[in-house]
């Protein structure tokens, strides 16, 4: 594992198994969300986003973590990555994941990425495009088809594909890595 790509829904835990495997194996990582959310939470452009992420995924080595399929970014990343783990877990977990991360944010004022902070009322947004618990709840479903489908997709099958269902799953992976 050389080049490795972690996806799953959003509060699924991508960033912290990324930053540990990062960790663990001595490898670059990245965040996407810190290049796509810009100062006010403004979406870098698609193009620029393929840019800015194409450096890092030309490496021999590196963690990515993140989606982005609509952007493009993610079949830069994959065409180059020799490993995908998929966070694959439950609703409920997911759901409570990422509750409790944005509480946890909009309490403590931690910035994310570029100045961005999660606001308490965001929270409360009905728009899952501002609110990260509802945008979690609606798009769960299609975040698991589109990688059910991709992982049997035939561009993808020289990939070592790992579908992780829980953290017994995460933790048994992480426990496996050796330098």
């Amino acid at each position: 594992m050389q080049r490795i790509s972690i996806v799953g829904s959003s509060g699924s835990g991508k960033t912290t198994l990324a930053r540990t495997v990062a960790e663990r194996l001595d490898l670059p990582h990245l965040e996407l969300d810190s290049v796509y959310h810009q100062a006010d939470w403004q979406p870098m452009p698609d193009d620029e986003l393929r840019v800015a992420v194409e450096p890092l995924a030309a490496q021999d080595r590196w963690v990515i973590d993140g989606n982005y399929t609509r952007t493009g970014v993610q079949d830069l990343i994959w065409n180059r990555a020799d490993t995908i783990v998929w966070l694959d877990l439950g609703r409920m977990t997911t759901m409570r994941r990422v509750t409790r991360r944005s509480i946890s944010r909009s309490i403590s004022g931690v910035e994310l990425w570029n100045g961005n902070k999660e606001s308490w009322t965001n929270l409360f947004h009905p728009d899952p495009e501002i609110n990260i618990i509802t945008w979690t709840w609606t798009r769960y479903a299609e975040v698991k088809d589109r990688y059910e489908r991709a992982s049997i997709d035939p561009r993808w099958d020289a990939k070592d594909w790992l579908r992780l269902h829980s953290q017994r799953d995460i933790d048994g992976f992480v426990a496996a890595l050796s330098p």
